[in-house]
């Protein structure tokens, strides 16, 4: 296959970015867009150039690492991460636009890469547990019914890539707040701080600067791991529970 590539190349967050094209050649179906990367890379690493700066790190479909917009679509045209992506969603000499996620709590680092560490903040703001548990073992002897087992599991999927954020028009993380919040809440060990998780993870989530949702449901068409749109109106209705009891 014989692509156009159009990549989004920035120096860092203050610096002023633009679209740079390149051309790539002897590309495989069987190429995940990462190792395409990987092609163009060593292509420009030959001739001098400056490599394009992404993410990655399992190539497994786990970490969420890999996140790019591509086309216009959060991690592509494929409903799986990036680097799940493979080249046979594309045709020999389509032009593929490549993006880092835009967001304004996702300030690019370089080129396609930018610093999600607002969802660290948000989670390090109520996303634990005090209840001593124990170890593994010992875990298990806490009796959890199976709708709220089932609850958390669902929610528990979420990698963190950012493609909610990425996907919204307003730039929102409800999903990834929600997602958290709806995981920890359902179990009987994240009881303690029902009430505090919740009012502190959406208030991190408000002061990292991220919009406000108007549920226009992009952010669930675009989450690799299918976390549901109702994930939001749960937790919203936990934040007014919390907030009548004030905590």
């Amino acid at each position: 296959m014989k692509l156009t590539l159009r990549i989004w190349r920035q120096k860092n967050a203050d610096a002023p970015g633009a679209l740079s094209t390149y051309e790539v050649d002897g590309i495989s179906q069987d190429m995940s867009f990462l190792e395409m990367l990987d092609t163009l890379n060593e292509e420009l690493l030959l001739s001098g150039d400056d490599p394009v700066a992404f993410d990655h790190d399992c190539r497994e479909g786990i970490c969420g690492a890999c996140s790019l917009v591509i086309n216009g679509e959060a991690h592509g045209p494929e409903h799986t991460t990036t680097c799940q992506l493979h080249m046979r969603s594309f045709r020999d000499g389509d032009t593929i636009d490549i993006e880092p996620w835009r967001a304004a709590a996702f300030p690019v680092v370089k080129d396609l890469v930018v610093d999600r560490t607002a969802f660290d903040r948000i989670i390090q703001s109520g996303g634990y547990i005090s209840a001593p548990t124990g170890a593994a073992p010992e875990a298990h002897a806490t009796a959890v019914p199976k709708p709220a087992a089932d609850a958390a599991f669902e929610h528990a999927e979420c990698i963190g890539c950012g493609a909610c954020v990425a996907a919204c028009p307003n730039g929102s993380a409800m999903l990834f707040t929600a997602a958290k919040v709806v995981h920890l809440n359902s179990l009987p060990q994240g009881a303690p701080e029902r009430e505090s998780r919740v009012l502190d993870m959406v208030g991190q989530m408000d002061a990292e600067g991220f919009g406000g949702c108007t549920n226009t449901g992009e952010c669930a068409t675009a989450c690799p791991k299918g976390i549901p749109l109702f994930s939001i109106s749960t937790m919203n209705r936990e934040f007014v529970r919390a907030a009548r009891k004030g905590r």
